[in-house]
């Protein structure tokens, strides 16, 4: 069954008025007597605007456009906890956090005005999806997950910056990456010192690195203000295995664990030096890795934070491990996530049916847009790592599968120019995704 909207959009409202104190706090001025006509008109506007469910839209609207109030007390008090679960001051104050009435410490950067609609017809048309940097926006920003030895970044700002610094548009790149650039473990994934310096000192661009980061708990970065409520592209290369290769909502732990042994080696909490560490028992070695190696997120959080961060979200050089777990989350029907079984090349033919024949059969090169095989998803389960559903209406309304590591003209990561040589495995996927 479907989750309840007004339900949803109560949650995703108080979650956001907790995940921001400040703008909680600064939402008080909105309710003063000079200020509160214009409040109203302006949530008013915000909610015609928003893409919300009918449902909710047509409640908040009732409530909203009776008449011009003055003050809180001259609002249908009942409607108001109805629609949000909250007494009146606290209900509109909420609101004005939720519709971003209250300006973000990360207002400092500049952020794209670009609704979903214009983001699906402009990439339609793109051949190269980051070139949506240079179309319909004000400022061209990317926020990459995961950004290892920053190629990635490298390649996009030599690709884009020049154009854009002639342009006189700003140019935002924040990078983030769970390696803690002092540690001994991960070696060629840390971020490479010449391309560090070679970033922050490139004419008309604001690059940030937030090495030793965790994506999943990034409230300190936006409280001091250093990342953008959103971005212009959100993106990850090379999705990691096996963080983003088992789905918790779709595999319990138990199985995921034997999985991991099966397939990796016996695995244990160890030290390397000073520093904690995971060893796995594989082919007769011992392989370490940082602590955190074999925490299981899953794509549906990864599919969350990408969603929430950025109008375009494109995951490139994707293994076949990590693409069909993801791909599981974007299509409708649940027969494509059964439940404790693995994906495999005896099974997956099986559980997606005609939907793998069509991707598997694509060429190096070739794209399809996913909806023309299935129907997309609506509605994602919540997991303790995932909030995909925090903002209303969480789902992706395009999204296009393309067969291959790199293509002409678009920005790669250094793995994905290394699956050429890497005979043994499966081409990767390049997938573009347009949140609603």
């Amino acid at each position: 069954m479907s989750p309840d909207p007004l339900a949803e959009f109560r949650r995703a409202v108080s979650v956001r008025a907790r995940q921001f104190p400040r703008q909680w706090e600064a939402s008080k001025k909105l309710l003063e007597e000079t200020a509160f006509p214009s409040t109203i008109a302006r949530l008013r506007d915000a909610v015609r605007r928003k893409n919300l469910p009918a449902s909710v839209k047509e409640i908040l609207l009732r409530l909203l456009e009776r008449r011009t109030p003055q003050r809180v007390q001259d609002l249908d008090g009942e409607r108001l906890k109805f629609a949000t679960g909250l007494p009146p001051a606290k209900a509109l104050r909420a609101l004005a956090v939720f519709f971003e009435l209250v300006p973000t410490a990360a207002t400092t950067w500049p952020v794209t005005h670009l609704s979903s609609e214009e983001a699906e017809e402009a990439v339609r048309h793109l051949k190269n999806p980051f070139d949506l940097l240079l179309h319909r926006t004000d400022a061209a920003s990317v926020l990459e997950i995961g950004a290892g030895d920053l190629s990635f970044a490298e390649e996009l700002v030599d690709l884009y910056g020049s154009e854009l610094n002639q342009q006189h548009r700003p140019f935002i790149v924040h990078c983030l990456d769970r390696l803690d650039p002092r540690s001994q473990l991960g070696g060629p994934l840390h971020a490479s010192p010449e391309r560090l310096q070679k970033l922050h000192r490139k004419d008309g661009l604001s690059f940030s690195f937030f090495g030793n980061q965790d994506m999943l708990r990034l409230g300190d970065l936006d409280q001091q203000g250093l990342l953008a409520p959103r971005y212009t592209i959100a993106t990850c290369w090379a999705p990691a295995t096996p963080t983003f290769a088992y789905e918790p909502t779709r595999l319990s732990e138990t199985f995921i664990r034997s999985e991991l042994e099966r397939t990796k080696g016996a695995f244990h909490r160890t030290c390397f030096g000073k520093e904690q560490a995971l060893e796995v028992r594989h082919a007769g070695r011992a392989l370490l890795f940082p602590p955190w190696k074999f925490e299981i997120i899953g794509p549906i959080a990864l599919l969350s934070l990408l969603a929430r961060r950025g109008f375009l979200c494109m995951l490139g050089s994707m293994d076949a491990q990590v693409f069909w777990e993801l791909l599981a989350q974007l299509l409708e029907e649940p027969r494509y996530r059964p439940p404790d079984q693995p994906f495999d090349s005896t099974s997956l033919p099986k559980i997606f049916g005609e939907v793998y024949h069509v991707l598997a059969g694509l060429q190096i090169g070739e794209s399809i847009d996913l909806a023309e095989v299935a129907p997309l998803r609506r509605h994602y389960l919540r997991s303790g790592s995932s909030h995909l559903m925090d903002d209303v209406g969480g789902h992706f309304r395009y999204v296009r599968i393309s067969r291959g590591a790199i293509f002409p003209g678009i920005p790669a990561s250094s793995t994905a120019r290394k699956f050429a040589s890497m005979t043994e495995e499966v081409p990767p996927w390049l997938v573009t995704l347009v949140p609603a």
